[in-house]
Formats: C-alpha cells, structure tokens, sequence
C-alpha cells in the first residue's frame, strides 16, 4: 500500500506530494532520475554490462566449486551469440579467470564481517560511473546463474528505451536434476511466479552515463532485494520490457549458494517440485541454450 501511494503521489502532485511519505533513499533516487530523463529521448544501448558480486573465499566450504560455478557463468557469457558484452566480477580475492578482455576482475577490500553481496553491487556501481562509456544496460548477475546463447543479442536487438525484466526462466535444483518453468501465474497454474521473484538475475536497466542520476539510481535500486526492481524501475519512468523467452537459469542446491547460506533455498526447491517440466536429462534444449556442460 505504501508503494501505490508513492505512485500515486507521484502522479498526482510530483516531487513535494512525494515528499510528505517520507520516500526512502531508493525511491529519491528513482524520482531523481525520473525528472532528469524526462522529455530526453533515452541513446540507443551499445552493450550489456553485467555486474557479478562473488563471494569471498574465506566465506565458503569450496572455493574451487565457486569457481567452477562462476566458469559456467562466464562461458555462457563467452558463447554470446552477440559479442557487446563486458563482465566485472567483484571479490576479495581475485578467481582464475579467462582470457578475455571483456572480463575483469574489481578488487574489494571492505573488512566488514557478515554479508557482504550489497556492499559490493555498491562498488561495482561505483566503478561504473568513474568510467567513461557508451549508453548501455547493466544487468546485476549473480556468479552461479546462466545465460541463454541469446540474452545479449535479444536485448540488444530489441532496443527497449527502458530496459528489461525476466518474467520466464528456468530454475534447476542440482541436487535431482528437476527443472521448473518460472513465468506469471495463470489459470492453469495460478501460484506459480515469475522468475524476477525468484531471482536477482533478472532485470538490465538502460544506462546513461550522461546523467548522473542515472548511476546513482543504479546504486540505491541494487541495494534491495531483486523483487523491488520492478517498482523502482517503474517510479524512475524505466519502463521494462518483459522477455518474452526463458534467457536466465537458476541452479539451487549445488552446495554453494547464497540462499543457502541465509536458510532460504527450501522454498525455492519446492518450487522446482511443483512445477517441473522435466528432468535436465529429458530437456536437451537446456545443455543446447545453456552452458550447462
């Protein structure tokens, strides 16, 4: 209710009307730039940069399996059908990582104990802005998910002013090999969600490095949840195309992943078991879309 009358606000009164609710930063951050971007046509994207925070070694059971997950990540990355991509992976400890100028690696030296997944969106959002680049969409992406053969391309090719939201995806529980089909309920299936509620991996706003609102707001957005995007991104007049295909794949249950550490996969994992569409092995498209192996 407190989100509609911030909307509402907004529609009705403007800036000051906002003000008497009080708006958290995120939400100042969102108006900031809805004002800056209004009646100036938004420059075509030139590229996707994914953002991609990594846990730290000293924070994990298995650092070579957080590596040989980030790997997949990466070779899905590689094997773009559409080469304008850039990836920056944020991490204490610099991992193994391929031979390639697209992919770079930002120190991060914050000792703060506990978790640390905010605090580097929120280096990797500055390191952004410091840059001198073209318009683009920057895409959160976290270091165990993988990419359609596609994503790149599909969002580029369709030039979306606002940006881009996963509503379909896959997500995959590890442990059995199911695989379930997130997208919007219906009437078929009307507890179903769609995958931006499931994962962060899941929206790429439009950049412009010409307004300064526009980085600041990439900050504030990333310091919620992933199932705040949607609003935010609405309430600073970035309106998200919703991708009509599954471009993203979620992997539950491999031992390492930051739900599990917080308790928060066996929801998900009865997700997969409600609806599933198959087994990977029964699901050739998948080892064909994805860099699965």
């Amino acid at each position: 209710m407190r989100r509609l009358g911030i909307r509402a606000a907004q529609a009705l009164g403007g800036h000051s009307l906002v003000e008497v609710l009080e708006p958290q930063p995120s939400e100042t951050a969102a108006l900031d730039l809805r004002r800056a971007r209004a009646g100036r046509p938004a420059p075509e994207a030139a590229k996707v940069v994914f953002l991609i925070p990594l846990v730290g070694p000293a924070q994990v059971g298995d650092w070579d399996a957080v590596t040989d997950r980030l790997h997949a990540t990466l070779r899905g990355l590689i094997a773009q059908a559409d080469p304008r991509w850039e990836a920056v992976i944020c991490c204490q400890q610099r991992p193994p990582l391929p031979d390639d100028a697209r992919i770079s690696h930002l120190p991060f030296n914050d000792p703060e104990p506990g978790n640390d997944k905010w605090r580097k969106l929120a280096a990797l959002c500055d390191e952004l802005v410091q840059r001198d680049g073209p318009p683009s969409y920057v895409m959160s992406f976290d270091a165990d998910d993988l990419p359609h053969h596609d994503l790149v391309g599909g969002m580029l090719s369709q030039a979306a002013p606002g940006g881009y939201l996963v509503e379909r995806g896959y997500v995959m529980d590890d442990a059995t090999g199911e695989v379930a089909l997130a997208a919007a309920p219906d009437l078929r299936a009307p507890l179903r969600k769609p995958f931006w509620k499931l994962c962060g991996s899941c929206a790429a706003l439009h950049h412009d490095p010409a307004l300064p609102q526009s980085g600041a707001f990439l900050r504030a957005m990333m310091m919620h949840e992933h199932r705040m995007f949607p609003y935010l991104a609405r309430l600073a007049g970035l309106r998200l195309r919703k991708l009509a295909d599954p471009v993203v794949l979620y992997v539950l249950n491999h031992g390492e992943n930051f739900g599990a550490r917080r308790g928060r996969v066996g929801y998900k994992t009865r997700f997969v078991r409600r609806f599933s569409i198959g087994h990977r092995a029964d699901l050739p498209h998948l080892s064909r879309d994805f860099p699965l192996g």
